[in-house]
């Protein structure tokens, strides 16, 4: 079946290795049911590959439940894989979680759970600086507003707090946050879904840009094919915990050839929106 292929996405790169290949991920979480003592086994991620290019954009998407979350949270470290391996520039990834945040960096749904209200947003910066980096203050300082500056905030912001901004300015913070340690790559984890669709768009469009400015990858995770559309070059469409389906974005939005893919597909909320090929060509 496809979903326990390996699913080579995108241009091959002769130079090395892909910077994110996923081999045969599982995720078995043990669930005690309803006023029993019994556990059952819930299998959550089923045989899971994939390869991802250096700097390449892939969607993950797939229903609420079907695995899409777990595999990003597994690639974060947030959760350990039942069976499977995940390498990172062809090395697996390491179990202290400093040196694993220096190359995989996850940006959340809620901007503001993920900041600490306490601090300013220099603060908060600074703090993954001292962390990751060895320059000094007023090192850490430039690096600091040349992120602030990247996502689209200035000086002016570096002073408040979160509860001063507005949504889509908490989530450009918190991918100012997510980028300060250099990761090689960048999961984005429904991260415009809590925000309004004329905001989703600026998010969109920062993120594109940042993608030509710096050696990144995305791990895009997210329910909305028309968001995946905008912001990936290929996508694999999960149920069940499995991949029913893998390839370029496009090909996959205009000729889906799975009948879930095809459900998702229509029960796209957005009034007039239909795929239609991008002219930059990802």
């Amino acid at each position: 079946m496809i979903s326990q292929q390996h699913h080579q996405l995108g241009p091959a790169d002769p130079a090395g290795p892909p910077i994110l290949q996923v081999r045969g991920l599982r995720k078995v979480f043990k669930i005690r049911s309803e006023g029993s003592r019994r556990t059952e086994n819930l299998v959550a991620v089923d045989g899971v590959s994939f390869d991802l290019p250096p700097s390449g954009s892939l969607g993950i998407v797939g229903e609420s439940g079907s695995g899409k979350t777990t595999v990003a949270r597994i690639i974060a470290g947030l959760e350990q894989p039942s069976a499977g391996t995940v390498l990172v520039g062809g090395s697996p990834l390491a179990r202290r979680r400093r040196r694993r945040r220096r190359r995989v960096q996850m940006v959340f749904q809620d901007p503001y759970s993920s900041l600490d209200p306490r601090q300013t947003i220099l603060a908060g910066l600074d703090e993954v600086l001292r962390l990751h980096t060895k320059s000094g203050k007023s090192g850490r300082r430039a690096r600091a507003l040349e992120l602030l500056h990247q996502v689209g905030l200035d000086e002016r912001h570096e002073n408040l707090r979160p509860r001063s901004l507005s949504g889509g300015q908490r989530q450009r913070v918190a991918i100012a946050r997510a980028l300060a340690c250099g990761p090689e790559v960048l999961i984005l984890d429904e991260a415009v879904s809590a925000l309004d669709v004329s905001v989703q768009g600026q998010v969109l469009n920062l993120l594109a840009e940042l993608r030509t400015q710096i050696q990144v990858a995305y791990l895009f995770v997210s329910h909305d094919l028309a968001v995946v559309q905008q912001v990936t070059d290929d996508t694999i469409v999960m149920h069940r915990g499995r991949v029913v389906e893998a390839g370029p974005t496009d090909a996959i939005l205009t000729s889906p050839a799975d009948d879930y893919t095809r459900r998702l597909l229509a029960a796209v909320p957005r009034p007039g929106w239909k795929p239609s090929r991008r002219a930059d060509g990802g």
